[in-house]
């Protein structure tokens, strides 16, 4: 089965658990290589804050899930479990816009991977939000 096949079905369990995880519903993956995902959101109403931009907790899952995705596209295959992660909001995404987020794998070690994700309006190609993240990938 291809990484992006398997990345497209695990996206779809996690939205699809009867959790809070289903706000990612209309994430959609555009493609998936080792170490490597890339996903779109278009920004509906259900997704925003009070001033109607992406909010910032949406963008902290999103950071979350598909810096997740990417590791489960390494030989390992394991998501792991957070240890740390962290945003910088740098500019607003609105209703309607579309944002691009590609998670990269940085660094995996025995027991720690670290992951970077970049949100951007894909209309401007600018930087609505960037993510680190670690997470412990068990002994």
């Amino acid at each position: 089965m291809s990484l992006a096949k398997n990345a497209r079905e695990a996206l779809k369990a996690i939205a699809s658990s009867p959790g809070f995880d289903r706000i990612l519903e209309k994430v959609t993956l555009v493609s998936a290589a080792p170490g490597k995902v890339t996903c779109e959101l278009r920004v509906e109403e259900e997704h925003t804050n009070k001033f109607g931009t992406l909010h910032g907790g949406l963008t902290a899952t999103l950071v979350d899930t598909i810096s997740t995705l990417a590791l489960l596209c390494t030989e390992r295959a394991l998501p792991g479990v957070s240890v740390d992660m962290n945003i910088t909001y740098m500019s607003p995404a609105k209703v309607g816009e579309d944002v691009v987020i590609t998670a990269h794998v940085l660094k995996q070690g025995r027991t720690l991977a670290f992951a970077s994700v970049d949100l951007t309006s894909k209309a401007t190609g600018k930087l609505v939000a960037q993510g680190r993240h670690t997470k412990h990938l068990g002994n």
